[in-house]
């Protein structure tokens, strides 16, 4: 049995993977939120990727929490995160070559961060 948490890739294989996933989820948050967070790190492991991004929310965003709104800005981010599943989901699958069984995401006020958790159908070749 395996203890490995990250799929047989190479070392250099891997990193490229967390890049381009971060990349692509920071660009489509930038897309379509009209500003992307200002950190993310992916996380590959055997079948899941998480995404950690922080400093995500809008001038907008933050005007609402500042008045006691955070419900309705992470009810939005929900609804966001619904309607761009497949677009996040390519761009995982893109990344790891494999393609994604469930999407989750999820959106904390305070401290200002999200996760994208993709969990990953099993490996062929595993």
């Amino acid at each position: 049995m395996s203890q490995s948490t990250e799929p047989d890739l190479p070392t250099t294989d891997r990193g490229s993977a967390r890049s381009a996933i971060a990349n692509a989820i920071v660009r489509l948050h930038a897309e379509h939120f009209g500003r992307g967070p200002t950190r993310a790190r992916a996380h590959i492991a055997e079948d899941f990727v998480l995404v950690v991004l922080e400093d995500v929310f809008t001038t907008a965003e933050r005007t609402l929490v500042a008045a006691g709104r955070g419900d309705q800005v992470r009810a939005t981010r929900q609804a966001f995160a619904e309607v761009m599943r497949e677009r996040f989901n390519q761009a995982v699958e893109t990344a790891c070559g494999r393609r994604v069984r469930a999407y989750f995401s999820q959106t904390h006020v305070e401290p200002e961060m999200a996760v994208e958790l993709f969990v990953l159908e099993p490996d062929a070749v595993g």
